[in-house]
């Protein structure tokens, strides 16, 4: 392999990081917030994500941010790396293109997570760690969001029915066939998902998660 074979792929990756990684660091819930005179920074858990839209702005705001939070990861996957691939190494192989998907799938996610518009504090990236899923392993997807599903309806836990999710994701990556690459950062969605539910677990295992649809503690803070 020459020098040049090496190198070429380089720039492209770069550009596909950036372009994915300004994708997902849309802060849309904050966007949402303002738009209606509140920073979502300030009340509920102050996680600016889907969950707390969906509890501070209501059901028509939390579901809209949903959906986009979603198609955040999934145009990265989609699109955003298709576009770059295409403009500055069109000639790239199967394992190749599914690395620039891989790419742009992470670089959104930490987007999200860690968004630069908010001095690199985001949400836990579950909606935009959906999207990209969807591009990338759909049929595992649908594992995990039955997962999800059972886990909610039997504890009305968010939090609990996400982490069981994301735990479940590398498993049914392997379990249908999925390649090691995807098994790995499938492995490390989950890894990463999980860590940024942190507290949520403290409060899970304090006794002190605020399960959906329930009373808020006193002071007005709702934890998620």
């Amino acid at each position: 392999m020459t020098v040049t074979s090496i190198a070429v792929p380089i720039p492209a990756y770069m550009l596909t990081v950036v372009v994915a990684y300004l994708l997902g660091s849309i802060p849309t819930v904050f966007l949402v917030g303002k738009a209606r005179g509140i920073d979502i920074r300030t009340v509920g858990s102050g996680n600016i994500g889907a969950t707390n839209a969906l509890r501070v702005l209501g059901k028509p705001a939390g579901i809209s941010v949903l959906l986009i939070d979603g198609l955040k990861g999934w145009l990265a996957v989609e699109v955003a790396s298709a576009l770059v691939k295409s403009l500055v190494y069109p000639n790239a192989g199967p394992v190749e293109s599914e690395w620039f998907r891989i790419t742009a799938g992470i670089a959104a996610i930490l987007g999200h997570n860690y968004t630069c518009w908010l001095n690199f504090k985001g949400g836990k990236g579950i909606a935009t760690s959906a999207g990209v899923l969807t591009a990338l392993v759909p049929i595992p997807l649908l594992i995990i969001l039955s997962v999800w599903i059972i886990v909610f309806a039997l504890t009305r836990y968010v939090s609990l029915a996400s982490i069981s999710a994301s735990a479940t994701l590398p498993f049914a990556t392997l379990l249908t066939g999925g390649s090691l690459r995807l098994i790995l950062v499938t492995a490390g969605m989950a890894i990463l998902a999980i860590y940024k539910h942190k507290s949520n677990i403290k409060r899970l295992l304090d006794g002190t998660e605020n399960r959906f649809g329930g009373k808020k503690p006193a002071g007005g803070q709702v934890p998620g």
